[in-house]
């Protein structure tokens, strides 16, 4: 298993607290890391450490098999990132901000930067400059910023922040091109659970600074089982009916319009006539998997595995 990316026992504490804890990830080569965790969880602190702005108050972080020091220079010309939200020099143009970004990084391949902007879907800028730029466009202009140099491990922190449903799919679609026909890795963190889950290879999850799992999105899947979901409008009468009429008892009401049956021997059409004879009302009733934010909700909530 080659990793192109390890943390041991990272740590970053402020006036004496800590608010990363003994941090041990593992990235793969060519995987796409899915970090995941609530606000103020840690997961921006971790990623400032790994692009070197921030120092760790302990622990060490290995790239590309060597360990990263405050001379690391040449190993971090091999990453790429976006840490919070980028800036640009708000009076250039998009094209004059990703040349001096390729001046600074002592990269001269004047084709690579049209070549980032129609990656990012980026078009009819030329003139424009970025202080004119919508949210989703400078989010866009960082991404293109971010892999301009053709890096080996790409660190994205919030990227897709700012964009609407069609500018979500069509960067998602972008981070599986770079992972899968361009063997870049990448570590991205996301509020957005079902984003990640459509595009991780493996997850991390951390909350109040420490890593709580790190485990494959394959692995997730495997592990979990189909259930039934009602949507309601009185979760209570539904329960009392699948109890008394069809001796479930494998049930959770998840709130109070919606319950949920972990039976597996029971057919939704069943469920739904008997519902319906007790004179329950039925909005929807459908056949689920246990999602990546069923996952996470059970670990941030329980504050360790899932048998």
């Amino acid at each position: 298993m080659t990793y192109i990316l390890q943390t041991h026992h990272l740590t970053k504490a402020y006036q004496g607290k800590e608010v990363v804890s003994n941090v041990n990830m593992r990235v793969k080569k060519g995987e796409i890391y899915g970090f995941l965790g609530p606000n103020g969880a840690g997961k921006t602190t971790v990623m400032r450490m790994l692009t070197n702005l921030v120092k760790p108050t302990s622990g060490e972080i290995n790239m590309f098999g060597q360990r990263v020091t405050n001379q690391s220079y040449e190993l971090l010309k091999r990453i790429g990132c976006i840490i919070e939200y980028p800036v640009f020099y708000d009076k250039l143009t998009a094209k004059e901000n990703l040349d001096l970004h390729c001046e600074y990084m002592g990269y001269y391949d004047k084709k690579a930067i049209d070549e980032a902007l129609d990656l990012v879907n980026l078009h009819n800028v030329d003139d424009k400059a970025v202080k004119d730029f919508s949210l989703g466009m400078k989010q866009r202009l960082g991404i293109a910023r971010a892999i301009i140099t053709k890096p080996e491990l790409l660190i994205l922190d919030e990227p897709i922040n700012g964009l609407d449903p069609v500018g979500i799919k069509e960067l998602r679609n972008l981070f599986q091109l770079l992972s899968k026909e361009y063997g870049i890795t990448l570590l991205i963190s996301s509020h957005i659970l079902g984003e990640i889950e459509l595009m991780a290879d493996t997850v991390g999850v951390i909350s109040e600074g420490r890593l709580v799992e790190e485990v494959s999105m394959e692995s997730i899947r495997n592990k979990n089982t189909n259930y039934i979901e009602i949507r309601t409008n009185d979760s209570k009468k539904a329960a009392l009916v699948l109890e008394n009429s069809l001796n479930i008892s494998n049930y959770k009401i998840v709130d109070p319009s919606m319950i949920r049956i972990y039976e597996t021997d029971i057919s939704q059409h069943e469920v739904a006539k008997s519902l319906i004879l007790q004179d329950v009302s039925i909005h929807s009733i459908n056949v689920k998997n246990h999602s990546l934010e069923d996952y996470f909700l059970t670990l941030i909530n329980g504050g360790g595995k899932i048998a």
